[in-house]
């Protein structure tokens, strides 16, 4: 009779576990204008768009090396938006990740078209900020980090773009990359060795002021 009693409590206490497990639900900053998007609301949608356009324009530019081509990628991910949001289902991930996964894929897309580029030839990239003075330095500068990321493996290169220039979490990162969270941090650790290698002529100060890599 006691072993059955006790048989009983551990199924009851597994039960209310898993169901403790599936109820899990990630928080989703998102998740409304998702939902207000999926019933055909332009307002969200747009609202949505000038909230992630400027981080989708900048993995695109640090992965393709080129602002037509980012643009380009931007705005198939957006169209995507519009006619995938009512197959959104929330609580599995945030939208915003799904978001990087696509981002990516399309980059990769494009990098498949494209012969391999030489480290010499990788385009300068775009800069925001303005400044007569001390621009062309940044800019070269710019310009020599972007080519060592040009120049690292793909995995690498997508783990550093997604951790440090797009300030995922390595968990989202992961989830981004369909890898474990040990692997993400093994390309990110193989990625900045080979990095700091490419850059060790630059002085350190400026590397500081470039990601910290």
């Amino acid at each position: 009779m006691e072993l059955a009693t006790t048989l009983r409590i551990q199924q009851i206490v597994l039960s209310q576990s898993e169901a403790g497990q599936c109820s899990v639900t990630v928080a989703d900053p998102d998740g409304d204008l998702v939902a207000r998007i999926a019933t055909g609301d332009r307002v969200a949608a747009r609202a949505l768009m000038a909230r992630h356009l400027p981080r989708i324009l900048s993995l695109g530019r640090r992965m393709l090396g080129s602002q037509t081509e980012a643009e380009d990628v931007a705005q198939e991910v957006f169209l995507r938006v519009w006619t995938h949001a009512s197959r959104w289902r929330p609580g599995a991930a945030k939208f915003e990740t799904w978001l990087h996964r696509v981002a990516m894929n399309l980059c990769y897309d494009q990098l498949r078209k494209k012969k391999p580029a030489n480290i010499e030839t990788v385009p300068e990239p775009v800069d925001p900020a303005p400044g007569p003075v001390g621009s062309l330095f940044q800019r070269q500068v710019g310009a020599a980090v972007d080519a060592a990321l040009s120049a690292l493996p793909q995995r690498q290169k997508e783990a550093i773009v997604l951790c440090h220039h797009q300030g995922l979490s390595n968990i989202d990162a992961a989830e981004v990359m369909s890898v474990s969270v040990e692997a993400l941090e093994s390309l990110l650790a193989r990625g900045r060795r080979t990095l700091k290698e490419k850059l060790k002529d630059l002085r350190a100060d400026v590397l500081d002021g470039h990601g910290g890599y």
